[in-house]
């Protein structure tokens, strides 16, 4: 039996891509599989999983903790050591000098991601930042085994010939999280829209309260405000009288909210990779799983797999009234948003489930242990 170690300083040892999806199905299949992350050890779903503590704050996650994470690990002694972000690079390549085999699962495109990063990073400095990162990036790429990236950029795999091994492996839904718990006789009782996730500027919050508030809804906002000032700021919109802000939610949580809700948004401002990558963040197959109509960022991808799938409605996202429009357009046609719903979920049965996706997982798997 092979041993295998997943890694990350940042993520939470519940992430749904890392814990739920890769190491639980890397389990099932008969791996010896061990996942070092933040927080408390346990045993779940096959997975042994070892909690080093907290970091003490961003700094100390990239330098002490992520030394302690790949210390933990090394005396794992695993087969395959995967890990989950960028500032474990220099210990993946430590790993490699160690004779082990290393896997980069590059969650972001993060040279794109870090000009976006003001709030963190001087911004006269984020240029020359992204640009030394993809030059170390390519350096430790040619070195590692494979890298894993969640899907393509524009039609082309972004990572192609940067590294020996490539795989795209997708964000989608596990059919017995939402998919297969969605009861259709459940009807919510008021008129209510959702956004799901990490509640940032970028993603489109402050639009979405202003839009919610003109279409006369409630919002419910499942997930932390980053930063907190932000949070202040929206809070201070006098239009955020429509919201109702229910924190981070667990899974059964997120199922329970989106319940109450007759649509999902995804309203994605035009920043980084978030107009440029070919598929939906999470939430949005959550949406679908739920039989939730979807609003959307009007970009390519978007507007070609709702015009394919007719499962929701694309928007400018910085026009506050054409989002406000498209939430009034899916409420008072109860007939158009019921087939919008099933729709969704037939596209999540068909094509965007995990169940796809982690044929791909094993297939990488077979051919890094392949002598």
């Amino acid at each position: 039996m092979y041993k295998v170690c997943h890694m990350t300083s940042a993520h939470k040892s519940n992430d749904v891509r890392i814990f739920v999806k890769e190491c639980s199905s890397l389990a099932k299949a008969g791996y010896d599989t061990y996942l070092v992350a933040r927080g408390e050890s346990r045993e779940e779903n096959g997975v042994h999983v070892i909690g080093v503590g907290e970091p003490g704050g961003r700094l100390s996650r990239a330098t002490s903790f992520a030394a302690k994470v790949y210390k933990t690990a090394l005396a794992l002694d695993a087969d395959v050591y995967h890990f989950h972000d960028p500032e474990l690079i220099p210990w993946g390549l430590k790993l490699k000098r160690k004779g082990k085999k290393v896997i980069f699962d590059s969650h972001e495109r993060y040279t794109e991601q870090i000009l976006c990063k003001e709030e963190y990073l001087p911004k006269f400095a984020l240029k020359f930042i992204a640009g030394g990162y993809g030059v170390y990036e390519k350096y430790a790429l040619r070195r590692f085994d494979a890298v894993v990236f969640p899907c393509k950029i524009g039609g082309k795999n972004p990572f192609k010939r940067l590294c020996r091994r490539t795989a795209i492996i997708g964000n989608p839904v596990v059919l017995s999280e939402f998919y297969d718990l969605y009861d259709p006789n459940l009807k919510p009782d008021e008129d209510a829209v959702c956004y799901i996730g990490g509640l940032t500027e970028d993603r489109g919050i402050t639009n979405d309260v202003k839009a919610s508030h003109e279409a006369g809804v409630k919002l419910l906002l499942a997930g932390d405000f980053s930063p907190e000032s932000y949070g202040e700021k929206v809070k201070n919109m006098p239009e955020y009288s429509s919201v109702e802000h229910l924190g981070f939610l667990d899974r059964e949580g997120v199922r329970l909210a989106m319940q109450r809700c007759r649509a999902g948004l995804y309203t994605l401002r035009d920043r980084g990779q978030y107009f440029k990558i070919d598929t939906f963040g999470i939430k949005v197959y959550e949406y679908m799983s739920m039989a939730l109509p979807v609003v959307l960022s009007d970009c390519e991808y978007n507007r070609n797999m709702t015009e394919k799938y007719k499962f929701g409605i694309c928007v400018d996202p910085e026009d506050p009234s054409a989002i406000a429009a498209a939430i009034r357009k899916i409420i008072d046609d109860p007939e158009a948003a019921r087939v919008m719903g099933e729709n969704g979920r037939k596209a999540v049965a068909e094509r965007f489930n995990w169940g796809i996706e982690e044929k791909r997982l094993f297939k990488l798997y077979e051919s890094v242990l392949r002598k």
